[in-house]
């Protein structure tokens, strides 16, 4: 039996069957806030997927981006009256002891947009040489009526699409734009915010083709799969597809994941809303692997909702699986059923159901647990 994973794109569950060497790419932070329990579930279900597919034999080089060069970014820093790298630095670090706390496995490379101008440059140059992308008003956009399949990523309809990128930053309304959805490769810097000359006037880059440019330098024209929150689907995605492919020719991504967003009161957790829950100050309290526990209960693709019984929960559960696992304790073998769950789709309640029947038996799961990223002995 192969892996099967859901795909965004086929909008089914299809074998995942990649090469010796797994080639992934997961959006990772703008680097401006706490980590908060929505990355963190993101981040903890790619480590699974990348922790099974270690376990099957599988090299997999992931690359986690920071986003250095963003709106948000120099927003907070303007408010905060920092320089904005200064702000990256601190905040990448939090998520990295973060990260390191929750027993996420280390990715491949973590490299910066600000690291890219150059690879952005000449990405760019290729788009407009053949024609998928024009200059207007000081900046350069990506032309999507050159793009027949724009949408694939997505399936959203052209109305929804729009509403997504005025909701999500697009600028749908600018005047200099030949169609609403046309998006931003290159664009003037405000006068506080970082510029780098090019053969289009100063400025600085879009949000989408920082992925595109890191991924084409890390892991080449292809890779496997692609992830990132359900948010990403559009427009960032779908918009590092259509130029990544009009860039080079080449498809971009063989297998699209994303992950469902998390509700607290009712509603997404989101900055905006003020409904956040930060993993550091999680940690002061509850035992980092009972954190882990608590986001992987919830299948990946499944949105739910936190409450105060998520925690004391996970606590239980990783008390028994302790129990289970200390001296005395019998080999277990819920490690089988574990890995037969994982390629279901990355079914991490079943896999925790397994564990916990095991440890009701009063066999070791120690080596099962180890595969979900949690750590008893």
């Amino acid at each position: 039996m192969s892996m099967k994973l859901y795909d965004t794109a086929r909008q089914a569950i299809v074998p995942f069957e990649p090469g010796p060497t797994v080639l992934m790419y997961t959006c990772g932070i703008t680097p401006y806030d706490a980590t908060h329990l929505g990355h963190a579930a993101t981040f903890v279900s790619y480590d699974v997927l990348q922790r099974r597919l270690i376990d099957l034999g599988h090299t997999v080089k992931c690359v986690r981006n920071v986003t250095d060069v963003d709106d948000p970014l120099f927003a907070k820093a303007r408010e905060l009256g920092v320089h904005y790298l200064d702000l990256a630095a601190g905040e990448e670090a939090r998520f990295e002891r973060d990260m390191v706390a929750l027993n996420a496995l280390p990715v491949f490379s973590t490299p910066r947009a600000s690291s890219a101008i150059p690879d952005i440059r000449g990405f760019i140059g290729m788009v407009l040489d053949r024609g998928f992308a024009y200059q207007a008003g000081g900046s350069v956009y990506f032309d999507v009526s050159k793009s027949p399949d724009f949408g694939s990523v997505s399936h959203y309809t052209e109305e929804q699409m729009i509403g997504f990128a005025r909701e999500r930053g697009g600028d749908v309304d600018n005047p200099a734009k030949r169609h609403p959805l046309d998006f931003v490769l290159w664009q003037p810097s405000a006068e506080d915010e970082p510029s780098w000359e090019t053969m289009w006037g100063p400025g600085r880059p879009g949000w989408h083709i920082e992925c595109s440019a890191l991924a084409l330098r890390e892991l080449g024209t292809t890779i496997d799969l692609h992830g990132g929150g359900s948010d990403l689907i559009f427009p960032h995605h779908e918009c590092e597809r259509a130029q990544s492919e009009a860039a080079t020719g080449e498809p971009f991504v063989r297998h699209w994941m994303h992950t469902a967003m998390i509700h607290k009161d009712g509603q997404k957790m989101s900055k905006s809303l003020g409904n956040l829950i930060f993993v550091d100050r999680l940690r002061e309290t509850w035992d980092p692997r009972a954190i882990r526990l608590a986001i992987i209960e919830h299948h990946y693709r499944v949105p739910w909702e936190w409450d105060d019984t998520v925690m004391p929960r996970a606590a239980v559960r990783l008390g028994q699986w302790l129990a289970a696992s200390g001296s005395g304790s019998v080999p277990g073998s819920a490690i089988a059923e574990v890995r037969e769950r994982l390629d279901d789709d990355l079914d991490t309640p079943a896999a925790l159901a397994a564990v916990d029947s095991a440890a009701s038996r009063g066999e070791s799961v120690a080596a099962a647990a180890a595969l979900l990223g949690v750590e008893l002995v």
